[in-house]
């Protein structure tokens, strides 16, 4: 008696609305059925892809499907598809699965292009594979160049838009509906907002950086469109994203997630969210954190100059050199320690002497309160600037809060009349936007005249200067005698660099003979 064969189906289309409207994967069904009745085979298992592309192998049903065939003892004998094109448009890969079944002992077969297995026939299967591919990239080129064409005239392509923005059906072309973008208004006020804090801060800060950002927003139970919980690369997309100044980028990376060139890249006109000198500020934001731009700044150390300090012969960074089994240090050129008198000739500074002078110059020329008032004037102003906008914000809020009952209350009169009817679809969903408007600018309003109260109560005033300046002082040195390392808040914007210059002095802050730094504190 002959033992049936084991056989596998493996059906697949490749977008999930064929898979919603049936259109292949019951015929690949009942032929493969079919098939295997025919030829005797025993169906053992059906593998079903609904809407997968067959030109790589990120395919759940595929991997489980190939993991079976390839496990001892391999539960069918062959996998049966429709056509070689269903189970992969990429020759090189199809071959490689092919004959890594094959190793198990397990054939792949196909009901419309059958062949054989000797060598010839091996051929014709390769050059079937060649075929199927690129008949995939050439549709792909096709559907690529309708859609570009699409997004010239303005439309939206699919997919899910970005956050702040809804799609609307604009025209209907014979049985096609085009749909375009347009601004959403339960979550148009969040992305301001963001470009707000970014730019702005919250009123008790700067400007903020996107984990800053992120924080705020979690913190504050302000959800995302899903009603999860802010991410920061979702963020930082937010921030870089043109489309939010009216100009979205269709086709602009590959399916590699690699930058396109700028002529294949199509802009689609949407209605702006942000103005452009908003964006533009907030972009440049952007590039002055970028820790490829701006190094990780020193926070703390147990050495005063770390990262601060510079040899003033050869700019070579200072490290420090212990002696006497540790029980002296000093700061010492790091290029001389490397490579001796003939990288540079410069002495060694006893570490507390140099701490010595730095710290008492950072007390009596940067903590003395008149100092302090001078330096905080202008984050005083900026901060006066701030609550302004922000009133202008809440009133602009409550104006638009007012605005939306009161069409809410025309409606509802309309209604009461007899004027309009309120079965109507257009109505309901004109109430329903209506009322998401309202409540999002009432609660904007809310959460803005918390933020504005809160920062008034933390005014910068005579005393507290005089407190701060004091507890700097006392700060300055540990208890242990030491110093706490210098931030690099204390220096100049753009400071960084290995030749600090100051700004009034137009000197280096090195350290060289006799132990007397030019301080950018100046």
């Amino acid at each position: 008696m002959t033992v049936p064969l084991r056989a596998a189906l493996y059906l697949r289309v490749s977008t999930a609305r064929q898979a919603e409207h049936d259109v292949s994967i019951p015929d690949q069904r009942k032929q493969g059925e079919a098939y295997c009745a025919s030829r005797g085979y025993q169906l053992v298992e059906t593998y079903v892809e609904p809407g997968a592309s067959a030109t790589n192998d990120r395919r759940p049903e595929f991997q489980r499907m190939i993991e079976a065939g390839t496990s001892k003892p391999a539960p069918f004998d062959v996998v049966i598809v429709h056509s070689f094109s269903r189970f992969f448009r990429d020759h090189f890969e199809m071959e490689f699965y092919v004959r890594k079944l094959a190793k198990n002992g397990v054939k792949l077969l196909s009901i419309t292009q059958e062949i054989g297995d000797d060598p010839i026939h091996q051929m014709m299967r390769q050059i079937m594979a060649l075929f199927d591919e690129y008949q995939s990239k050439e549709n792909a080129k096709h559907v690529l160049r309708a859609q570009k064409e699409n997004a010239r005239q303005g439309f939206w392509n699919g997919a899910l838009p970005p956050i702040g923005y809804r799609v609307v059906a604009a025209e209907t072309r014979g049985a096609k509906v085009k749909k375009k973008l347009e601004i959403d208004p339960l979550h148009a006020d969040t992305i301001r907002l963001i470009y707000r804090l970014a730019l702005d801060g919250d009123g008790s800060s700067g400007p903020m950086g996107v984990k800053a950002i992120v924080s705020y927003l979690n913190r504050n139970r302000m959800f995302t469109r899903d009603g999860g919980r802010w991410g920061i690369g979702q963020l930082h997309r937010i921030l870089t994203r043109k489309t939010y100044i009216g100009q979205h980028e269709f086709n602009k990376r590959s399916k590699a997630k690699e930058l396109k060139p700028e002529a294949e890249v199509v802009t689609v006109e949407v209605p702006p969210l942000i103005d452009q000198a908003m964006f533009d500020a907030v972009q440049a934001h952007l590039k002055a954190r970028n820790p490829k731009v701006l190094p990780p700044r020193v926070v703390t150390g147990p050495t005063l100059l770390t990262g601060i300090c510079f040899c003033g012969h050869c700019d070579g960074a200072m490290t420090i050199r212990t002696g006497k089994s540790g029980r002296y240090r000093y700061y010492a050129c790091s290029i001389k320690a490397r490579q001796g008198e003939t990288g540079c000739t410069g002495q060694s500074i006893p570490m507390e002497k140099l701490d010595t002078l730095v710290a008492g110059y950072i007390e009596d020329r940067l903590l003395a309160p008149d100092r302090l008032e001078e330096v905080l004037a202008s984050v005083i102003d900026r901060r006066q600037d701030h609550a302004e906008r922000r009133r202008e914000h809440i009133a602009e809020l409550n104006k638009r809060a007012s605005e939306a009952e009161l069409r809410l209350k025309r409606l509802y009169d309309a209604i009461e009349a007899g004027v309009a009817d309120l079965d109507d679809p257009a109505l309901k969903d004109r109430i329903v936007g209506l009322k998401a408007t309202r409540d999002q600018a009432q609660a904007d309003a809310l959460r803005a005249q918390a933020m504005l109260e809160s920062s008034a109560h933390h005014a910068v005033t005579p005393q507290m200067l005089r407190q701060f300046a004091q507890a700097a002082r006392n700060r300055m040195r540990t208890d242990g005698g030491g110093y706490p390392a210098i931030t690099s808040a204390c220096w100049p914007s753009g400071s960084r660099s290995r030749t600090r210059r100051s700004a009034s002095r137009g000197q280096r802050a090195t350290c060289s003979e006799p132990w007397s730094p030019y301080l950018a504190l100046a």
